[in-house]
């Protein structure tokens, strides 16, 4: 399953997400089975690098300064070849779904959703004032990552038939 991970502009929710389920992947054989392959992107905005408190709390988990400083967040429109390629395509809010070309809104869940069956937008933490609030954001990112890192273990999500 080749899976994409997308927010506003791909530089907090969707490369937390990126990095934090490929090291998910790595240190899990049943999943690294059925994942082959894991990016993020950006529906709405082009920028140019990650936010810093995004940087911050991926550093907390324990990446390395050289592995985030490869992030280059990637706009849908320079970089359609992940979307197209991506068979599954998960985003943070409803709205991301409405940014993105009809052809491959047919591949876009919301994360909460793909977790609990339950639609509940993740708030966006670009404007958070402190770490400490913006660190509350990626927990509930964590959270729900587990969840569908065990619902891809067991079978539950598969990528659809082509």
């Amino acid at each position: 399953m080749k899976i994409l991970f997308v927010c506003s502009s791909n530089i907090c929710r969707s490369p937390y997400c990126e990095f934090v389920f490929k090291r998910m992947c790595a240190g899990n054989a049943a999943l690294a089975e059925r994942v082959t392959w894991v990016q993020s992107g950006a529906v709405f905005h082009q920028c140019k690098k990650l936010h810093p408190k995004a940087r911050a709390a991926l550093l907390a988990e324990g990446f390395a300064p050289e592995e985030l400083d490869k992030h280059s967040p990637a706009f849908w429109r320079r970089f359609p070849e992940r979307f197209e390629e991506a068979d599954i395509i998960i985003g943070m809010t409803r709205w991301h779904k409405y940014f993105i070309p009809k052809k491959w809104r047919g591949k876009y869940i919301d994360l909460a959703e793909l977790a609990t069956g339950v639609y509940t937008p993740v708030p966006d933490p670009f404007l958070a004032k402190t770490q400490e609030k913006y660190n509350e954001v990626m927990r509930v990112l964590d959270k729900y990552l587990q969840e569908v890192a065990q619902k891809i273990i067991s079978g539950e999500i598969a990528p659809a038939r082509k």
